[in-house]
């Protein structure tokens, strides 16, 4: 009986592919307590509050469980479904670290307005209406360096106009206060753990979203340097966009080809639009947020009518696909502030125009000329009035064009290396950002 009785105990105690449902037979003696504690630990998965208080208390109450003489034959099973639970919620921390606080550099200034430049916080005061300025930015008015290597993007804070943000192949988000008299570095963020191809004020408060190739979106609280949410993607995140009549929205696009509509206020993909692209190069709402543009590596697929795409974005379907036929891709596309039309920055070295009404016509007696691409990711930005189109260049330089006769009306040579990122202030028209491959940021007024 004995042979027999620890044959059946060892036969039953290896045999791993016995189904989950058996474990629960295990609840006689008071020491099986533990298990029905430890079962809803699997809740902690999407669990968004700070994982401070509650997930780490009770791993070490597990303990005792694992090393009880008297759960049996029953004890390497439990220390098997118990070693799962706690692995489960360490790994869905990694991909959700909600309220994980973000590496911030430690020699950081401030974000409020409080020490800058008198003539410059008069102006954020007055905030002169769109268009008011007829002078172009000439002279450079701050020279910002931080980044150790070339810069993707910069963006102004739609809400906090003395800010501006960059993202970097250096795994590194700045924050920077542009004007203040002391420290201009207001911020370093160093929440991604690969290099950041896009960053992105959110229209409501300061925070900041951001993603990179580490196939990551994260919502960053600017003022605690906390990462808020963090959304996983499959693909390396190239570019994202918030809608503009829904800021609980947004649109990331990456190195898969996808296109997905994301809620900021629950984590969840709301739409995902499907077709067989390459990398996403750029994407772009129009000002009503029913429809957004997507720019396409098609350079693999050799199907050039893929390489500009309008989408519809409550049918999920494009509305047009042979938008631009050119062998080219386009780094970034840009809506026009009032007009129906929309430009398209190529790497044959010119701005196309498209009309922004069915069937999306291309312009082909215009087109703005005298700057470079040469497959840096030069992009290009509307005047807060539509009247100038300004971008940069291959060169270093940034260009500044007419809108209605793409006549060169500016030069200025900014950087050594390729100029990557022109963005216009947001209340001040006569002031622009730039940023280079460089890793340097230059702001003219």
């Amino acid at each position: 009986m004995d042979l027999i009785s620890a044959a059946y105990g060892a036969t039953s105690d290896d045999d791993d592919g016995e189904p989950p449902s058996s474990l629960p037979v295990a609840t006689g003696p008071a020491s099986f307590a533990p298990p029905p504690l430890k079962r809803p630990r699997w809740e902690y998965q999407p669990y968004l509050p700070p994982p401070q208080s509650s997930p780490q208390p009770p791993r070490p109450d597990a303990a005792p469980p694992l090393a009880s003489p008297a759960s049996g034959r029953y004890v390497s099973k439990r220390e098997r479904a118990i070693l799962a639970a706690s692995r489960a919620p360490v790994d869905s921390a990694s991909l959700l670290p909600s309220q994980a606080t973000a590496a911030v550099d430690s020699s950081v200034g401030s974000v409020i307005d409080s020490n800058l430049r008198g003539d410059i916080l008069h102006s954020l005061q007055c905030q002169p209406k769109p268009g008011s300025s007829k002078t172009l930015p000439s002279k450079l008015s701050v020279s910002l360096k931080g980044h150790t290597k070339a810069i993707n993007c910069v963006d102004w804070s739609p809400t906090h106009a003395h800010l501006l943000t960059s993202a970097g192949m250096d795994h590194r988000v700045h924050v920077w206060n542009v004007w203040d008299k002391g420290n201009t570095t207001a911020r370093v963020l160093k929440h991604h753990t690969a290099a950041v191809k896009d960053v992105r004020w959110s229209p409501r408060g300061l925070s900041l979203l951001s993603g990179g190739l580490d196939c990551s979106l994260q919502l960053v609280d600017v003022v605690e340097g906390k990462v808020i949410k963090v959304f996983k993607e499959d693909q390396a995140v190239d570019v994202i966009k918030f809608n503009p009549s829904n800021p609980n929205l947004f649109l990331s696009g990456g190195s898969k080809g996808s296109l997905r509509l994301w809620d900021i206020r629950s984590g969840v993909v709301t739409k995902v639009f499907h077709r067989s692209l390459g990398t996403i190069l750029d994407i772009e709402f129009s000002a009503d947020g029913r429809q957004f543009i997507s720019s396409t590596d098609t350079t693999r697929s050799n199907i050039s009518e893929n390489t500009i795409i309008v989408w519809d974005v409550l049918r999920q379907v494009p509305l047009s696909n042979q938008v631009y036929t050119e062998a080219f891709t386009c780094p970034c596309v840009r809506y026009h502030p009032h007009e129906a039309s929309f430009v398209a920055q190529s790497n044959g070295n010119y701005i196309a125009i498209f009309s922004a009404r069915p069937p999306f016509k291309l312009n082909k007696y215009l087109r703005f000329e005298g700057h470079g691409v040469w497959g840096f990711p030069v992009k290009c930005n509307f005047s807060p009035s539509g009247r100038e189109l300004a971008s940069g260049s291959s060169d270093g330089s940034i260009y500044f064009y007419d809108y209605k006769s793409a006549r060169l009306l500016r030069k200025i040579e900014a950087f050594k290396e390729a100029c990557t990122d022109v963005v216009y202030h947001p209340v001040m028209p006569n002031v622009i950002a730039s940023c280079s491959w460089g890793g340097e940021i230059s702001v003219f007024e």
